[in-house]
């Protein structure tokens, strides 16, 4: 008997092991995948597994690398990078961004619930795509770190999302089978009076107390451009048909330059001071400007831009340069000591005809010089703004004249295409939610059709692309299909029936929703509400009491997937954007878990009088 039960031992070994060493974070999570994918295909050709029957080849496990789950989050995460790259949302978020500005307290746990509401009747995965970028860019204006509002943001979805019968497609997955049976009849909103009181106190975890047991974290390269205050000189060329001829100054300032300070216009050989009094803008005006880099790609990025990459050389150079092909990328570089660049102005440098780059901004820390840019002779140690393609940065590693900070290189968004993303992302939406074609078919469209329509390119694509998220869902699909061909997905459910004989109905309903919550977190929760629900029919009937508190308990339990971040998709679409660890997970879900559970077992048998 123990041969015949050495492949499942075996197998539990594996995942348990592979959710400790994830937990440890000691190795990196793609080898610790990697690792266990290997020892379940030994295990598979060692004995040979069955699944419904049919043989279970080691290359059967690899399937879940093209599961539907797995290419959807791909394909979403992909959609995503092209909203972020045109900068697509800019203006819903900037809306936002002003509303909460005006109202602070509609930052937190307002828009959060507004958001749970919506996830009551739209799937959790697009609800999280969409509101995503705006939560990041309202947490950066108000100082947060995102890694405080993403993490409650997919949680607050699911939770939203207990309430319905189409919250979730696990809701709808258990309803169906439950009512194919003809032992329930769950309507719509069955789950709703029942699920507003659960949730409720999950949410006054989730808004209130779990944002503080979670560390910020950045990467090096938003540590050091994300919201630096350092001030670059830099220059507007004013050319016919520019969005700022005939701008005038109110109080000294110019409204068309926000976050500008301009410190001098030049007109010809005269340079005009501040308060420029009577000044309208003209063509051939110079305007010297002192901004921050965000500032100054914002100027660059716009549909109409007012800082043109090329701006410096078409003052300075007798032939026209071209501007930078490909992607515009923005970094920073130090002007070196010993530098042939010392003692030199822009002009005289001919830094873009050496290295095909262009300067857009100087800072020096020692003082803001009032004067054109083109004027400024560099100084060993002036931090340089320079824009260019990819190749072009690159190059730059090898200059001996500058040295290249690596982390501040940055892509600036392309805005002109920010229309033609956010109308491919509204029609996946749209068909989404309508019901016109699934949300993997929709999403590998959206993906394909960002890419066709130059929203993004391959490469940026291909970097969205998160290899732990990749590993992650593929490898636990197979651990989840080993379970089942094993027996052991079979065999904890026979022990729990054994477990509750003698317990009243009260103590069973809460044992089964605490075993099903810890599986839904290292399986699949649609796998275990599958496997779960005739085993929840079976219970009510050996206890002589209704089904329906027993679906409700196993709908609510396969909800509760917070601990891991493989226990749901919108898991694992934030990790990666709030550069959350696998024990960040642990940390601040497993408290959720718990408090669901012990409120639903103290709710329900009063609410089923059981």
């Amino acid at each position: 008997m123990l041969l015949a039960d050495l492949p499942m031992l075996l197998v539990f070994f594996v995942i348990g092991t592979t959710i400790i060493l994830y937990a440890s974070e000691k190795f990196a999570i793609e080898i610790i995948a990697l690792g266990s994918l290997v020892a379940l295909m030994l295990i598979s050709l060692a004995f040979p597994l069955l699944l419904n029957g049919i043989t279970l080849l080691p290359q059967s496990l690899l399937s879940g690398f093209a599961n539907p789950a797995l290419v959807t989050v791909i394909a979403l995460l992909i959609v995503g990078q092209g909203l972020f790259q045109t900068d697509a949302l800019e203006k819903p978020a900037n809306h936002i961004l002003k509303t909460t500005k005006s109202y602070p307290w509609m930052a937190g746990a307002p828009l959060l619930l507004i958001i749970a509401a919506l996830s009551a009747f739209l799937n959790n995965t697009p609800v999280v795509v969409m509101a995503l970028p705006i939560l990041s860019a309202i947490a950066a204006a108000h100082g947060k770190s995102s890694a405080r509002v993403l993490m409650p943001l997919s949680f607050i979805t699911i939770l939203g999302g207990m309430t319905t019968m189409i919250g979730s497609s696990t809701n709808l997955l258990v309803t169906n089978i439950a009512n194919a049976t003809g032992e329930v009849n769950l309507q719509f909103f069955s789950l709703t009076s029942i699920g507003l009181i659960v949730i409720s106190v999950g949410a006054l975890y989730v808004l209130f107390i779990m944002p503080y047991l979670l560390k910020p974290r950045k990467t090096m390269a938003e540590e050091f451009t994300g919201n630096s205050g350092k001030q670059f000189i830099a220059q507007i060329p004013i050319v016919y048909g520019h969005p700022l001829v005939g701008s005038k100054p109110v109080a000294g300032l110019f409204p068309n330059l926000k976050d500008m300070t301009v410190r001098l216009i030049q007109r010809g050989e005269r340079p005009l001071l501040p308060p420029f009094e009577n000044v309208e803008l003209s063509p051939g005006d110079t305007v010297i400007v002192a901004a921050t880099r965000k500032t100054l790609t914002n100027a660059i990025a716009s549909r109409n831009p007012l800082l043109p990459a090329d701006s410096n050389e078409s003052l300075t150079s007798d032939a026209e340069p071209a501007s930078p092909q490909g992607a515009l990328i923005l970094a920073e570089a130090v002007v070196a000591p010993g530098s042939r660049l010392i003692g030199r102005t822009i002009a005289q440098a001919g830094f873009h005809a050496d290295t095909g780059c262009v300067i857009t901004g100087l800072q020096r820390r020692s003082r803001m010089p009032r004067m054109p840019m083109t004027d400024i002779r560099m100084e060993s140690g002036d931090v340089l703004l320079i824009g260019g393609n990819q190749k072009e940065i690159d190059r730059l590693r090898g200059n001996r004249d500058v040295l290249l900070m690596d982390w501040s290189a940055k892509e600036v968004p392309q805005r002109r295409y920010a229309r033609r993303a956010l109308a491919i992302f509204s029609i996946m939406i749209a068909s989404v939610v309508s019901g016109m074609l699934p949300i993997v078919v929709a999403s590998t469209t959206a993906c394909f059709a960002m890419i066709a329509c130059g929203c993004l390119n391959i490469r940026q694509a291909l970097r969205s692309i998160d290899s732990r998220i990749f590993m992650l869902i593929g490898t636990s699909i197979a651990s989840s299909m080993a379970l089942q061909a094993t027996g052991g997905a079979a065999h904890i459910a026979k022990s729990l029936v054994a477990l509750s004989d003698g317990y009243s109905p009260a103590v069973v309903l809460s044992i089964m929703f605490v075993i099903v919550a810890i599986l839904t977190n290292l399986l699949s929760n649609n796998a275990t509400a599958v496997i779960f629900t005739p085993i929840a029919i079976d219970m009510a009937h050996r206890l002589g009491v209704p089904v329906e508190p027993f679906i409700v308990a196993l709908i609510f339990a396969a909800n509760c997937s917070f601990a891991t971040p493989i226990g749901y998709q919108t898991n694992l679409i934030v990790m990666g954007p709030g550069h959350y660890k696998f024990s960040d997970f642990i940390i601040a879900g497993t408290p959720l878990v718990i408090i669901i559970w012990l409120t639903f077992s103290i709710v329900a048998p009063l609410y089923y009088n059981l």
